[in-house]
């Protein structure tokens, strides 16, 4: 039996490029979808065989049809490989049908140096320990949330109970909590831009719990030290339906290692 995570084993590419094969599983779904944010790092397994460099830095992802588990490919494309970034293009495809286009460029954060000036913090947030586990037995069956599928692969600790899990949104789009891969499965540059769209959207306290990205884009930021994520998650505008969500991931250290903004559409 292989020890590899289950994020490893269902990320995974097979083939030389630019053409791979992969299996989109059901173990990041929602309902009878992959999670946008899987299928993303799917793509950028592909491109990461592809290009010369390590990191993905900056990654932008348009989703144009759901994707379902089964068979997949994924079409690469290199557009440049310089000095400091490589860029490339994946589709991925099943049926021979187009339903994701991601472009991204890498590069080798361990070589990053420059001025920097940070204004922003990390959440203040207690231990993960002292907090609340939102889809821990009881919980998840009180809500009615189903643990198979994506929220089984997360472990998600929150101070307090969200308004929307006592069945009154409070109506700030907005959440504070820890984040990290279940399994013991330490968060890389690979990971982070996966992350950013696994946690419960932040509309759920607005009263709305269905909700489908359009586009997302990703700034990876830093390579994260190991343990917990703290994470920052707000929608500031719904208009006819349209929302953004703008995330930040936090690592153990105190250190910005993710930010992202995305569409997406109530459905």
């Amino acid at each position: 039996m292989s020890d590899q995570h289950a994020f490893d084993v269902d990320t995974a590419v097979a083939g030389a490029g630019p053409n791979f094969s992969a299996t989109i599983t059901d173990r990041w779904s929602i309902g009878p979808h992959a999670n946008g944010g899987y299928v993303l790092s799917v793509c950028l397994q592909a491109l990461g065989r592809v290009l010369d460099k390590p990191d993905p830095l900056a990654v932008s992802a348009f989703y144009q049809r759901p994707v379902v588990p089964g068979p997949a490919e994924v079409c690469v494309e290199t557009a440049r490989s310089g000095r400091r970034l490589a860029t490339g293009e994946a589709r991925l495809l099943q049926g021979g049908q187009e339903l994701v286009r991601v472009v991204a460029s890498f590069a080798d954060l361990s070589q990053a140096a420059g001025p920097t000036a940070v204004s922003g913090s990390a959440p203040v947030l207690p231990p993960p320990q002292d907090c609340l586990d939102l889809f821990s037995g009881e919980q998840s069956r009180d809500s009615g949330l189903e643990t198979p599928g994506i929220a089984g692969r997360l472990e998600y600790r929150t101070p307090r109970l969200p308004g929307w899990r006592q069945g009154s949104p409070s109506g700030q789009a907005r959440a504070e909590f820890w984040l990290r891969l279940a399994g013991g499965r330490q968060a890389d540059t690979m990971a982070l831009p996966g992350l950013v769209d696994m946690a419960v959207p932040a509309v759920f306290e607005l009263g709305h719990y269905h909700s489908t990205t359009i586009e997302l884009s990703v700034h990876v930021r830093a390579r994260p030290a190991p343990g917990w994520l703290a994470c920052r998650v707000s929608t500031s505008y719904l208009i006819e339906g349209y929302h953004e969500e703008d995330f930040e991931i936090w690592d153990s250290t105190g250190q910005l290692v993710a930010q992202s903004r995305q569409l997406a559409l109530l459905s």
